[in-house]
């Protein structure tokens, strides 16, 4: 295309956002608007992609950042002719595909949900990551940001990394528009700003007039060519571009325009422009996938083991196995043992240093393209990464994560490095798994069988060492559970997980020594959780005991609580768990002191069963 098709294309782009956002009576017209003729010349003349083939191999990848801007990418895949008119009017209504913030579950295209923002560049990161260290293909990543949302920290996380890992495969574009939503942003048009923070991070930069097509162009051309480091293109650009009534002007954000036939007319009118977008290279990827037979290893009965060795041990069996399998860690690969992974299997391997969001982002960026991550760091740290695990979620993002140092058992190193948080957060995630061991081989089989699930999944490994208490061949199917005592005369039962799956076998012991038989529930799959064993276990025994190296909200007291909500009666229950603040201390005086160790069990299932046949 020439110039003036670039900037009718440029002007197609925004009428049809204007009408889009007009037909739903809501949405982001004006930040559509100032981002259109960016979008116009990398869809003619710069991207490669076939939109009959979306996970052709060599397609560029194309990530929305500014998601509220959906507008604009839908109207151009109908440039593209992947959608028609009558489908780009649905936008935001019930059942479209069209969403207000666009989604890899409703539309191929979309290589991640967006609209969190600050999530956009990171996740663009993790896929450059594959295509410049695994796939390569030769594909380009393209990220298209506002400028707001370069406030966020995510950003500049992902900065350094791509400037790190020298990925010259990447091209972030900032609409520089100025406004925010309610009013400027903090560097307003400043592009010299932007361009001394990229510049640290051992960015490219170049500046330019968002509204010059060959300026553009020129841009692109420019960012292609560069080696060794990735490409901040930063446009200056006018927010409602094109309308005299919205362009530059405070207090539109959000909303469609006033006058939207008016300012269609403004524009020129519809258009029905149709863009041939240049075809992908021939492209395969490089990597297999081995589905031969491999072995997971394997413990002793007896043997002391902790829970985070035989999550490396069998991770890095597992990348043996299977070609798709990757490692990422947070700088902690020697305490959550990614490192045996490394070792191994060092060209998969991925260290994001300490940037959990990063972390995350690029877990979900290598899993849009097709790999299987886990992602390793402590389970404390996920915290700070929560909204990147909840719009992997969204997106429908295949990912394991693992966190290592869970709750008070890890001794004297204190409650900022305690995960006491984590499974209540992992098990509000839609659609997630969560699951946590208590011994090395339930833990290896697990890890394996992590590589099979969809969604986000999470494993809960523990530091200290703990007795084998499963042989090499028993099988742990997630929603199931362990009996590990049980009886005819059984007079309550203890539910635990983890480090206090231990802790309840010696209480009952105990209590069996003080005439009380007490059954073992070893509920390894938090979610979903096994409702028909924790039924049973209620109608024969009658009392509960729950037990959990975690703040009581959202963990395994909850998780067996739900078990009960369908509005059958709900069994006497105890609900031990962490509810005072840690301190420094030994592992066994830490559990001793939050109520969770063998003692304090059998005391509240003494306690229990004398409350149960008072008269």
């Amino acid at each position: 295309m020439n110039t003036g098709e670039l900037t009718d294309l440029g002007q197609q782009l925004r009428v049809d956002s204007v009408r889009a956002a007009a037909a739903a009576g809501s949405g982001h017209p004006t930040s559509s608007m100032s981002a259109a003729d960016l979008m116009a010349v990398l869809l003619a003349h710069h991207l490669r992609y076939d939109f009959d083939r979306p996970a052709h191999p060599g397609n560029d990848r194309f990530v929305l950042s500014k998601g509220h801007a959906s507008p604009l990418l839908y109207s151009a895949y109908k440039a593209a002719g992947a959608i028609d008119d009558e489908e780009l009017l649905t936008f935001r209504k019930l059942g479209s595909r069209l969403e207000g913030h666009p989604t890899p579950q409703r539309l191929p295209w979309v290589e991640t949900a967006t609209g969190s923002l600050g999530q956009g560049l990171p996740v663009g990161v993790g896929i450059a990551l594959a295509g410049k260290r695994l796939d390569r293909t030769g594909y380009r990543t393209w990220v298209l940001c506002g400028d707001s949302e370069l406030a966020e920290g995510s950003v500049w996380e992902a900065a350094e990394h791509a400037g790190y890992e020298h990925l010259d495969n990447l091209t972030v574009i900032v609409d520089v528009n100025r406004l925010g939503q309610r009013g400027p942003t903090r560097h307003g048009h400043d592009l010299d700003a932007y361009a001394r923070r990229f510049q640290a991070f051992d960015w490219h930069t170049i500046e330019v007039d968002g509204h010059d097509v060959d300026a553009i162009d020129r841009a692109y051309g420019e960012a292609a060519s560069t080696k060794g480091q990735p490409t901040a293109i930063l446009a200056r650009t006018l927010k409602g571009k094109g309308v005299e009534g919205v362009q530059d002007r405070e207090g539109l954000h959000g909303k469609p325009l006033p006058e939207a036939d008016d300012a269609i007319a403004e524009l020129g009118g519809p258009r029905d422009i149709r863009v041939q977008v240049q075809e992908p290279p021939a492209a395969r990827m490089l990597h297999s996938v081995h589905t031969g037979n491999f072995e997971l290893p394997t413990w002793d009965k007896g043997e002391e083991v902790a829970t985070r060795n035989a999550f490396g041990e069998a991770l890095a069996a597992l990348g043996t196995g299977r070609g798709d399998i990757v490692a990422l860690d947070g700088e902690v690969g020697d305490s959550t043992r990614a490192e045996f992974f490394a070792k191994e299997h060092p060209d998969r391997y991925f260290e994001c240093y300490i940037a959990e969001q990063q972390l995350v982002a690029s877990a979900v960026g290598l899993a849009a393209r097709g790999w299987v991550p886990y992602a390793a760091t402590f389970a404390a740290f996920l915290t700070r990464a929560h909204d990147f695990v909840r719009m992997a979620s969204v997106s429908g993002s295949g990912i394991n994560l693992v966190g290592s140092h869970a709750g008070v058992a890890i001794g004297q190193d204190g409650p900022s490095q305690m995960g006491l948080e984590d499974l209540a957060m992992m098990r509000a995630v839609h659609g997630s798994t969560v699951l946590y061991p208590c011994d090395a081989n339930q833990t290896a089989r697990l890890v394996g069988t992590m590589a099979g699930l969809e969604g986000v999944r999470y494993l809960r490994t523990s530091r200290g060492e703990s007795p084998v208490i499963y042989g090499p061949d028993e099988e742990f199917p997630v929603g199931g559970s362990k009996v590990l005592r049980s009886s005819d005369r059984d007079r309550l039962t203890l539910v635990a997980a983890g480090v206090t799956v231990h802790e309840a076998l010696a209480a009952a012991d105990a209590l069996e020594r003080a005439g009380i038989r007490a059954r073992v529930i070893d509920l390894y799959s938090v979610k979903p959780v096994d409702r028909a064993t924790l039924r049973r276990a209620a109608e024969e025994t009658g009392c509960l005991v729950t037990v959990e190296d975690h703040h009581p909200e959202g963990g395994i007291g909850d998780a067996v609580l739900e078990a009960f909500g369908d509005g059958r009666p709900v069994p006497r229950l105890v609900r031990l768990a962490v509810r005072s603040m840690p301190g420094s201390a030994s592992p066994d005086e830490q559990l001793h002191a939050a109520g969770i160790d063998a003692e304090s069990v059998a005391a509240a299932g003494r306690l229990l069963v004398e409350e149960a046949v008072v008269p």
